[in-house]
């Protein structure tokens, strides 16, 4: 039976951390305009074209996609703009090799994997190569995480470890949003949109300076109504943005240059007190140098400060400064070496309040690290991957995070490929420094000797276009956990003590293809099966972990219908099925959006949109009674590109 106490310690974690991620990004329903003319129409490309789609997230250089050897899936800006979606979470529904749970209007649950939670730990998201992470959780404000959608290339979303490459927390997975050059978004481009529960537009121009050096500015800025509970009352969760911010791309004799910046302002309701806010701004800095041959040099730098108010329970502002630096040589014959480094500094100041605090109040972490990989051509249609990352962090000391891949290209068709990995979870300001309630007698308190969740991952996958008409991956994983965080019982009784004492594995399919029924009719599909296996350790006092651990759907299917029909005229159907989450009573659910676009003439489109069509309304994340509810929605939205 469970104690009552440290069931409420338990739910004490899930709800402070809750608010703690507070509101993610946009809502169900924009169908945004025309592209810019520069950019490829996707639904004109053969199999073989989207199989051969350069990607760089796999190994830290370019290379196609049919010869990565992990499980990557690619949603194109064709797949953005044919989705209806507007933000960036409800765009990764797209990728089947993801879990995207919507929370409330603001708020999502997103992994690979599994182990999905508000405050998910164990993803690595990065927007134009700087990560997106709050040391609070180890993980993403999905609130904040906003691009103008019609800028994006592409988003590279890799599920299984990425340790050895992006550094601590790629533990299931990597997500790398890759925004299209200042270059190929010239011109001026307006849109704006209404529907039954947003509204918003956005603006953006782009010019160039001389012929090497080109420059995009953008404005963009919505509404959107709060979600009900399945009583029927108001969520209070109504929530309003603004950003605005620019790209500038020089590319001079082999030295490719870039300086990108945002900043961004909004409110979000909620039940007691005053509006929650949130703000923040970022500056990157990109050069690029080829040095003869694939050789080459790249220096990356960032600054990202964000501030978060939630009246009545914390206030934080984060400033972050990262540098990195890469080399990329051949070396010998066979050898394709890429090895670097990077320093990170992470200023993060909070102010506590009666129900929580993080002590100090004022913590610098500081991240330092150097990787190294080779890829070795064993034969013409052999190559191993071997590479290695050595992290410094403020709270366990050094980690090591190898990893060993073989890809072996069967035919010009088909690549089978395998992989070993080491990744860690490195301790965040809630495992080490998080208190409940904020003065003593605490009822939960966190462990400043938290180490590193571990994970040990064994992959196998398989890619194919076996026929022009159709492609396909297929990868099967093994996940061996250890010291997962669990809540501890003290031996004198309260406080509950965060620690390392759960472990298991994970285990599960991933699959994906596309089938080209003819010249203007696409099909895509989608199946993920996952199963978790968990145990606690035999002096462990937690009795809520495991229970809470069941948040992952079993399975996922999708299925996307893309059609040009005569009079250019788009119609877009994408159906999902999810499976329930067992440890919430959120049940199984499967639901239709539709996109129905029109070119009227050059450069002027109209589109209307429909989500959920198949229910009045459904939970995707959470417990009763507190839980929203997401009805079905209509939005149009109008474009115009000159």
């Amino acid at each position: 039976m469970k104690s009552s106490a440290h069931h409420f310690a338990g739910i004490s974690l899930v709800t402070a951390a809750r608010y703690l991620a507070g509101g993610m990004l946009l809502a169900p329903c924009l169908a945004f305009g025309i592209t810019n003319e520069e950019t490829v129409d996707l639904s004109h490309m053969s199999i073989d074209d989207l199989a051969n789609i350069e990607i760089s997230s796999v190994s830290k250089k370019k290379e196609s996609l049919s010869a990565a050897a992990a499980a990557v899936f690619v949603i194109t800006q064709e797949d953005i703009r044919r989705s209806g979606y507007t933000s960036v979470p409800e765009v990764l529904r797209l990728a089947p090799n993801l879990q995207v749970a919507r929370i409330d209007a603001s708020q999502y649950a997103i992994t690979a994997r599994g182990f999905n939670e508000n405050t998910t730990n164990k993803l690595l998201v990065l927007i134009d190569g700087r990560t997106v992470y709050t040391p609070l959780f180890s993980g993403v404000f999905w609130d904040v995480q906003d691009v103008m959608l019609q800028d994006i290339e592409r988003i590279e979303v890799i599920s299984g470890p990425g340790g050895t490459l992006w550094g601590s927390n790629a533990v299931n997975g990597v997500i790398n949003i890759i925004t299209r050059s200042a270059h190929a978004t010239q011109g001026t481009l307006l849109n704006a949109g209404v529907g039954t529960q947003e509204h918003g537009g956005a603006a953006r121009h782009g010019g160039k300076l001389n012929d090497n050096t080109a420059f995009r500015v953008y404005a963009k800025g919505f509404e959107r109504d709060g979600t009900e509970r399945a009583n029927g009352t108001d969520a209070h969760d109504r929530w309003h943005k603004q950003q605005a911010g620019f790209r500038l791309d020089s590319d001079d004799a082999g030295d490719k240059f870039t300086l990108q910046g945002d900043l961004y302002d909004g409110e979000s309701d909620q039940r007691v007190g005053s509006d929650k806010t949130f703000s923040g701004v970022n500056l990157l800095g990109r050069w690029n140098h080829a040095l003869g041959g694939d050789d080459s040099l790249q220096v990356q730098t960032y600054f990202d400060r964000t501030r978060r108010d939630y009246p009545g329970l914390f206030r934080e502002q984060l400033d972050t400064y990262d540098l990195d630096i890469q080399h990329r040589f051949r070396w010998r014959q066979g050898h394709d070496i890429v090895w670097g480094g990077g320093y990170r500094v992470m200023e993060d100041s909070v102010e506590n309040s009666a129900s929580l605090a993080f002590l100090p109040t004022q913590r610098s972490l500081k991240l330092a690290n150097l990787f190294g990989q080779d890829s070795i051509a064993l034969a013409d249609a052999l190559k191993l991957t071997l590479g290695i990352k050595l992290e410094h962090n403020s709270y366990t000391g050094t980690e090591t995070q190898p990893s060993a891949r073989l890809a072996w290209k069967l035919d010009e068709k088909s690549l089978f490929w395998s992989s070993v990995s080491r990744a860690v979870r490195t301790p965040s300001r809630i495992d080490a420094e998080f208190f409940v309630p904020a003065n003593a007698p605490f009822r939960l308190i966190g462990n400043e000797d938290f180490e590193s969740e571990e994970l040990i991952a064994y992959e196998v996958g398989y890619r194919a276009d076996p026929t022009a008409k159709l492609s396909f991956s297929i990868s099967a994983f093994y996940n061996d956990y250890d010291k997962l965080r669990s809540v501890e019982l003290s031996p004198g009784g309260l406080p509950f003590v965060l620690g390392n004492k759960m472990r298991g594995n994970t285990y599960g399919v991933e699959m994906w293809g596309n089938y080209r029924v003819n010249d203007w009719w696409r099909l895509s599909a989608g199946y993920n099966y996952l199963k978790k296996d968990l145990e606690l350790a035999s002096d462990s006092s937690d009795t809520s972990s495991l229970d809470n651990s069941e948040t992952d759907p079993r399975y996922q299917f999708s299925l996307r219908s893309s059609m040009n029909l005569p009079r250019n005229v788009e119609l877009d159907l994408t159906l999902r099925s999810v499976g329930g989450l067992s440890s919430s009573e959120v049940p199984s659910y499967t639901e239709l959006d539709a996109r129905l676009g029109w070119m009227i003439t050059k450069g002027v489109s109209l589109s209307v949109s429909g989500f959920n069509l198949l229910d009045r309304e459904h939970p995707e994340f959470g417990s009763l009674p507190a839980r929203s509810e997401f009805r079905r929605s209509v939005y149009m939205e109008v474009s115009w590109q000159f």
